[in-house]
């Protein structure tokens, strides 16, 4: 075995970016609030998404108490909610505006930040050999714009008059003038936003004259978006640039983990969408505020008024705008799952991922089909039947690349001997919650399925199985996973595998039912269903999620136990437990500031190199020489120094 490889020339970059990397923060503030070290802004970022994660929680469990006994009342809910539930009873509006803020919540703040700025700030830099982001301060100003625009949104409900609470600000002060001025009269006895998370027009393009719901909280919520699309426009573009440029040597592209290539597809679906978010937003705030009419059409009635201020705006522009960027949100949600799914199942096979260029071009093929797929959101928009065809023939042939991904999964386990982890469980709940939603995605893709479906319970179950909680598996398996690099100390398996079986069975008792009630004809966003005669025989089946959804969503007390208690108490970590062969394995538990102790590592083969003949192991680390990837790390590609043959053992052995 070759001792050393040269470093090459082309490495000035990444040896120029070592030297001059910052040292290690002393002061509290600098290294634990506003800290420029990708780690500590990557576990920022987690612990943004676990507060917010439980607050969608709760909120889902309202809403479901509320379907299951609308006429219920709950007095602690009265006490505490004195305007959204006068009496202990919840008002529809109140009822609205939970959906809204729920599925905006754990849209943009749990299943776009945790996957991406969390685990991915935290290791796509060790998994490359890097010794942080290529932009460290730019870093830290994406986790606080973020953090920014949750607090936008919270405060979105809690306007004064709004559908939750009553709260009494002095209306002659001047900040009081300047919220009404804003906000439209936040104090008029407008409510928190009730649009859904999608923020459709005509309705939140008017304002308050709409009605209830369209008044102070709309204006924040889109407020709360264009700072949040700020923030991840930012960080996707540290992220491409720290993949592309500060990768180590020998760290060829296609000896990369799957789990850096989903980080990187995903920060371009992000700089390529969140624009047209942001433009769309922007927009809508003009048609607001300034008197626009991009979303507005003329001829308008409102309140037996016509609106003669207003013409030539299209609603369905924004539905455009909305969708362009929101079929993409779908895969920057589940992407970085495929990623971890795969890198974890491959670890606890024991085997090389099955594969590996297929699973690569597979995550870039998902990505591109999104750009082409929005249209399948607004089949009943009225658009030409030609073109939802066409949005139909492209939103089915994602099935193609998806297929590839979950076939190469499954062989991946296919004769292995498996090590049933946490971790592991979690991945293999992963693909089955994706092969789940995706199936009922192939029927909603046809134009003369959905026809019949859409806005309907169907779609509610669809989406929250494929793009929600199969996202929400993959992070679970990321977490137990990689806790013990981050934290120095194993979680609780025992915990863990008690947080998993009642999860695992509860979201399918939550929603494959919901499939049921939405092929019955069951409307989502309705408060209550008591006066629809077709839909009593649904009430068993509506009993039924909600008791899965109250127990699922205790369950999630033990892993919130199980992860603290850890933190301080869970027993010491080794710096490779789960035997593992890529870089954040190679370095102590937890990383050094530096992540590799001053010395960048030099990468000789492929990331997943299991069961390798003639090795003293099962696996064979990534910095492991031998002749032959000693001469090819030497070589390099002509760019970065790394070796040309990406993974030599591409699922081979």
């Amino acid at each position: 075995m070759s001792e050393a490889v040269p470093v090459p020339e082309a490495h000035a970059d990444v040896e120029h970016h070592a030297a001059h990397h910052h040292g290690p923060p002393t002061s509290f503030i600098r290294k634990y609030i506003f800290s420029i070290d990708h780690k500590v802004i990557g576990i920022q970022y987690l612990l943004l998404a676990l507060f917010s994660v439980f607050v969608g929680l709760i909120m889902s469990v309202l809403m479901r108490m509320n379907l299951t006994w609308p006429d219920h009342k709950w007095p602690l809910l009265g006490s505490l909610f004195k305007v959204g539930a006068p009496g202990g009873q919840m008002s529809p509006e109140f009822y609205l505006s939970l959906v809204t803020m729920h599925g905006t919540i754990m849209v943009f703040f749990v299943l776009t930040t945790a996957p991406q700025g969390g685990f991915g700030n935290y290791f796509l830099p060790i998994q490359i050999g890097a010794e942080d982001m290529a932009f460290p301060v730019l870093n830290m100003l994406s986790f606080w714009i973020t953090f920014v625009g949750l607090v936008v949104l919270v405060s979105a409900i809690f306007v004064e008059g709004s559908a939750a609470f009553s709260v009494s600000i002095n209306p002659n002060s001047a900040i009081a003038k300047w919220v009404a001025k804003y906000l439209e009269g936040g104090g008029s006895g407008t409510v928190g936003p009730i649009g859904g998370w999608t923020g459709y027009p005509t309705l939140s393009a008017l304002g308050k004259i709409a009605g209830p719901g369209q008044g102070a909280g709309v204006t924040l919520w889109i407020t709360s978006i264009a700072i949040f699309c700020v923030a991840s426009l930012l960080g996707a573009l540290n992220f491409i640039t720290t993949l592309l440029n500060m990768r180590t040597r020998g760290m060829a592209l296609m000896r990369m983990p799957l789990t850096c290539w989903s980080w990187f597809t995903t920060a371009i679906l992000a700089l390529l969408s969140f624009p047209v978010l942001l433009a769309g937003g922007i927009l809508l705030l003009l048609d607001r505020h300034a008197g626009t009419s991009f979303f507005i059409p003329g001829g308008l009635v409102v309140s037996d008024k016509l609106l003669t201020s207003h013409a030539g705006g299209s609603p369905i522009l924004w539905q455009h705008l909305f969708w362009f960027f929101g079929h993409p949100e779908v895969y920057i949600a589940i992407l970085p799952g495929m990623g971890a799914t795969s890198h974890i199942l491959s670890t606890f096979a024991r085997k090389p991922i099955f594969g590996y260029r297929a699973m690569v071009f597979a995550m870039f093929a998902i990505g591109l089909l999104g750009f082409f797929v929005w249209g399948h959101h607004m089949f009943i928009s009225g658009m030409s039947p030609y073109s939802g065809m066409a949005f139909s023939v492209l939103t089915l042939s994602i099935g193609v690349p998806s297929a590839i991904k979950t076939f190469n999964w499954l062989g991946t386990l296919w004769g292995a001997r498996i090590r049933f982890t946490v971790p592991m469980l979690f991945a293999i709940g992963f693909v089955s919650l994706f092969v789940a939603g995706g199936i009922t995605g192939l029927v909603l893709g046809q134009t003369s399925l959905d026809l019949s479906m859409h806005d309907t319970y169907f779609v509610l179950g669809h989406f929250h199985l494929v793009m929600g909680v199969a996202a929400i598996f993959g992070m679970f398996a990321g977490m137990y996973f990689w806790f013990p690099k981050m934290f120095g100390r194993m979680m609780n398996q025992t915990l863990g595998y008690i947080h998993f079986w009642p999860t695992f069975i509860g979201v399918y008792a939550i929603f494959i039912p919901m499939h049921v009630m939405g092929l019955v004809g069951m409307p989502r966003r309705y408060a209550s269903f008591a006066e629809y005669q077709f839909l009593t025989k649904t009430h068993p089946l509506v009993m039924l999620v909600t008791i899965a959804a109250i127990i699922t969503a205790f369950t999630q007390l033990i892993f919130l136990f199980n992860f603290f208690w850890s933190i301080f108490k869970g027993p010491k970590a080794s710096d490779n437990p789960w035997e593992a062969t890529t870089l954040e394995w190679t370095t102590t538990t937890p990383p050094p500031h530096d992540n590799f102790g001053g010395k960048l590592p030099t990468v000789y083969r492929g990331a997943y190199e299991f069961a390798v003949p003639d090795a003293p192991d099962d696996y064979v680390m990534q910095t492991t020489p031998d002749a032959t990837e000693a001469n090819v790390a030497a070589d390099g590609d002509g760019h970065t120094g790394q070796g040309s043959t990406g993974n030599g053992h591409d699922g081979h052995h």
